[in-house]
């Protein structure tokens, strides 16, 4: 049989824009393929959220399976299957299901996702409901056993927990599915390829079935999906693999034996930096920007952050801004100047100094200067945000906020500072990490200058500052911050793996102090196991013990 694979970036909420796509897709495939794939929910894309609350919206997608309808019955040799939200009809529940609709000669079937995740950043009980029962699809000479995304993860978990009582991919093989299709929205975090193909490889393996992947691909909001569709034989060697970040559509026969060499998964570094470039383009094109103003610091996470820019939209299209105060090394401010140089983007030069003294002598009695603090220290980052907001407001560009995920995590970051603006892209990056990702931009020719690379990091609000003033070295802090943020272990035993009992508590003590900060913070691209966002939802007026 041949199947084409639909990788596709659908944006989230345009059910026109995805039909007509699906439609043009369908209509090109016809006649050379008995099966066109897209990918879970492709109609609404994923995720949707409380979208799919509103009634005009169902209505519009119900009107567009309509039309899917009528234009497969112009084409009946060749079927289609594509994921929507389709009413229960039930008095019950919550009155949704995410369906996979197999569309064929005018006719529909759809068979609705069984395991409904509400882990990490999934909350699909709150909007759907699991089907009664679940079946095969005969389709010319196969039995077609659907299944969407976390139907097929049931074997699977990190902390090797079983979450659910029942295994689809099980029923539909013992139902007689000859070819497993599971229509999927799998967002990217580090080292999930590779979970990804184990986990398919093992069915098909289990139940001696060939294996069709079809997955999302794009960036919604602080989630990236990579793509990474599939094809394994009956005994889990790829036939076909597409593309990491990018849209594709291949036609696969799946009668042809795969090939170990197909499949070579992707350095993690290199996909961090692939993932970030496209859920910044992305990010920006779907909010309705093309433009994004960057403020230069001469430290290294402004620069990856600059150079992430101008790759995701074009070096016209990034404007750094350099905004030097009395603490400002020359050197920053020439490394500044050579990045932008370097990467071939404009800058602007605005001294703080003028605005900062100004801010200083306007200070009332009530509110004693005295020696440099803290709160001096914040004014100038919030005098460097105020800027960048000016620029976002009277050019239309987004403002890129440049905190690393190590920053964030221990509130070292301004608010209404550094925190200021419409994407954070580097929000779930850890300081180490930055500097591997450096490292790989420059993998060909120095495009971040060494000096950014080997000089000390430093916020530079007072003079000789040094972020080792405050933190722990940060290879030291980011291995704490992997185990009480993405392993969720607690105090002892972190501690028990040989690090220093004050370093782990004062870590502890300074990310659950600094969730206020964060809850205000802008959207940050997800690349790690476990992000700041939606997939960690912490309390902020709480006292607990870890």
């Amino acid at each position: 049989m041949n199947i084409t694979i639909a990788q596709l970036d659908a944006v989230v909420g345009d059910i026109d824009g995805n039909a007509a796509r699906a439609v043009k897709v369908f209509s090109e495939a016809a006649g050379n393929s008995d099966l066109v794939v897209f990918p879970e929910l492709y109609l609404t894309a994923y995720p949707p959220r409380d979208l799919l609350e509103k009634h005009s919206l169902i209505n519009r997608v119900q009107q567009a399976v309509e039309e899917l309808r009528e234009v497969s019955a112009r084409h009946p040799e060749t079927g289609l299957l594509i994921g929507a939200p389709v009413p229960t009809g039930l008095a019950t529940g919550k009155g949704l299901y995410n369906a996979a609709l197999l569309i064929y000669q005018g006719q529909i079937n759809w068979q609705a996702k069984s395991l409904l995740p509400t882990y990490d950043v999934f909350d699909e009980s709150r909007y759907f409901d699991p089907p009664a029962l679940v079946r095969v699809f005969p389709f010319k000479d196969e039995i077609l056993g659907v299944s969407i995304c976390e139907d097929a993860w049931y074997e699977y978990d990190a902390n090797a927990r079983r979450l659910y009582l029942f295994n689809p991919i099980q029923e539909l093989a013992q139902q007689g599915a000859t070819i497993f299709i599971n229509i999927s929205a799998s967002p990217f975090h580090c080292g999930k390829e590779e979970i990804r193909r184990r986990l398919i490889q093992g069915h098909c393996q289990a139940y001696q079935v060939p294996f069709i992947l079809v997955n999302q691909v794009g960036g919604n909001d602080e989630l990236i999906f990579d793509g990474r569709s599939m094809v394994l034989d009956a005994q889990g060697t790829p036939v076909a693999v597409l593309p990491a970040f990018e849209e594709a559509v291949v036609t696969v026969d799946t009668s042809v034996s795969g090939r170990a060499e197909i499949y070579q998964p992707a350095a993690e570094i290199a996909s961090v930096h692939d993932a970030l470039i496209l859920g910044l383009k992305d990010y920006l094109r779907k909010c309705g920007f093309s433009k994004a103003v960057v403020g230069l610091s001469g430290g290294i996470d402004s620069a990856v952050t600059c150079y992430l820019a101008r790759q995701a939209l074009g070096l016209e299209n990034v404007l750094g801004v350099i905004m030097p105060s009395l603490y400002s090394s020359p050197g920053s401010i020439a490394d500044s100047e050579r990045l932008a140089d370097n990467l071939g983007v404009k800058t602007c030069t605005v001294p703080i100094t003028p605005i900062y003294q100004a801010y200083l002598s306007s200070l009332p009695a009530c509110f004693p200067v005295g020696d440099l603090d803290v709160a001096l220290e914040n004014i100038q980052a919030r005098i460097r945000g105020n800027i960048l907001m000016a620029f976002s407001n009277r050019l239309g560009y987004m403002v890129l906020s440049t905190g690393n995920k190590s920053e964030l995590a221990v509130g070292y970051c301004t608010l209404y500072g550094d925190m200021s603006g419409g994407l954070a892209v580097i929000s779930d990056v850890p300081k180490t990490m930055i500097y591997d990702l450096a490292r790989y931009i420059n993998r060909q020719r120095e495009l971040i200058p060494q000096e950014i690379l080997t000089k000390p990091p430093s916020a530079e609000l007072r003079p000789n500052q040094r972020d080792q003033d405050t933190l722990p070295p940060y290879e030291i802090l980011d291995q704490i911050l992997e185990y009480y943020i993405n392993e969720g272990w607690g105090y002892q035993e972190i501690v028990d793996r040989g690090f220093d009992p004050e370093t782990v508590r004062w870590v502890i003590q300074a990310v659950d102090r600094n969730e206020y900060k964060r809850r205000q913070a802008a959207p940050g691209l997800k690349v790690t196991s476990k992000a700041f966002g939606s997939g960690r939802r912490m309390p902020i007026a709480a006292r607990y013990e870890t």
